[in-house]
């Protein structure tokens, strides 16, 4: 990634508000891993968007800062040059994106609106010298990677994707994804363990919009799990991410 950014104080930065989409049960743990190792090499400018990012009231909806950390090392190991991001928000991973991409290098982000990019995030990633290397598309998911399936030369072109958006259609995007990212690419799905709730035993006092979740959750998980075409991975990061390296 770019130049770094130091650490900052932690009730303001690195509190609850953070925690609360770390599977961690410790806020206490999480804060050192923040602290020790996430914030003493973030950059400054992705720094700056997370910070603004928590003045909107969907704020929980926005990556994690390891989360994003992560994605980083991944993308620059691939030597990726091409990425995917479906589910925009306010651009706060697209930005650690970019950062992690060469010069000339593209991701193509997908979103229903851009209203939280450009009112949170767009003078972040142009102050950064980063929005040359973003094309953002305004849609629903499922016809926009349909466009882009269609375009020529896209086939096997990207590097890496990730994925944070309606979760029922995750079946869907992965199958699109596939023809796009190329055989040693990686895809990163977002939320897949649900807060731990696709472990809850069937007694457990859930909303039934978390055991719903949960229940995609869980298909989508053994789906991929018995897909021979990517190996897969379950990170406990965030609210967890299924890892998929494209082999076949």
């Amino acid at each position: 990634m770019a130049a770094t950014g130091s650490g900052e104080d932690k009730k303001s930065a690195a509190g609850s508000s953070l925690h609360s989409k770390a599977l961690l049960k410790s806020e206490q743990l999480y804060q050192y891993i923040l602290e020790s190792t996430v914030f003493p090499r973030e950059p400054d400018c992705l720094r700056e968007l997370r910070i603004a990012t928590t003045t909107h009231p969907m704020a929980g909806m926005a990556a994690s800062p390891d989360q994003v950390q992560l994605f980083g090392i991944l993308i620059e190991m691939l030597g990726a040059k091409n990425a995917i991001e479906v589910g925009v928000f306010t651009g706060y991973s697209l930005l650690a994106t970019a950062l992690a991409l060469p010069d000339d290098g593209k991701v193509v982000a997908i979103d229903v609106s851009r209203e939280s990019y450009d009112k949170i995030g767009s003078q972040v990633v142009e102050k950064a010298g980063m929005a040359h290397k973003v094309d953002f598309r305004v849609g629903f998911a499922l016809p926009v990677l349909d466009q882009l399936v269609a375009e020529d030369g896209t086939t096997g072109k990207f590097d890496f994707a990730f994925v944070d958006a309606d979760k029922a259609n995750f079946h869907h995007y992965h199958e699109r994804l596939l023809r796009l990212v190329r055989v040693g690419g990686f895809i990163a799905y977002d939320n897949t363990l649900w807060g731990g709730s696709v472990a809850a035993p069937d007694d457990e006092a859930l909303s039934e919009r978390d055991r719903e979740l949960a229940r995609i959750a869980r298909e989508f998980n053994a789906a991929l799990s018995g897909d021979r075409r990517v190996q897969v991975c379950q990170l406990a990061i965030s609210d967890g991410i299924m890892l998929c390296r494209r082999v076949a």
